[in-house]
């Protein structure tokens, strides 16, 4: 399961793609309405402002928006970016590998291979989807509910 702030990650950047035209958008008006707790939302942009995704403007129509083209970030970059490894357990991560301290032997461990299968399907999901495929796939859904 992913936290709480890579969720209101990807909920903001949903919110900023979809709004990307109107330019920089202020907190409080994306924390209204993705309903994400202001000062948590301040922390999670301004990570995504140190890793390039966003950008931000002060004064008057400050607020962030979006420095990277939404076909360009991926899902599994942002869950990353907040949680760190996706692999459910640390011995078949491949930046945060640790050896299971239980384990007689990795290369015939039944669980591990399970979970490095796991680790896979996932990253090729996620390594995949971007927030413009996130956008589009939400539009078709609601097309196809008549919500358009």
């Amino acid at each position: 399961m992913i936290s709480k702030k890579a969720k209101y990650a990807l909920k903001a950047l949903e919110y900023i793609t979809k709004n990307k035209d109107r330019g920089a958008l202020l907190i409080s008006e994306i924390s209204e309405k993705q309903r994400i707790p202001k000062k948590f939302l301040e922390v999670i942009l301004l990570e995504l402002k140190r890793d390039g995704i966003l950008q931000s403007k002060m004064g008057k129509n400050g607020g962030y928006s979006l420095r990277m083209d939404p076909d360009s970030v991926t899902i599994g970059h942002i869950i990353r970016l907040m949680d760190g490894p996706i692999a459910i357990i640390p011995c078949v991560s491949y930046k945060f590998y640790q050896r299971c301290d239980e384990c007689e032997d990795e290369a015939t461990c039944g669980l591990r291979n399970v979970m490095a299968q796991v680790r896979e399907a996932n990253n090729k999901i996620l390594n995949k989807v971007t927030l413009a495929e996130v956008i589009k796939r939400e539009h078709k859904l609601k097309k196809m509910i008549g919500m358009i």
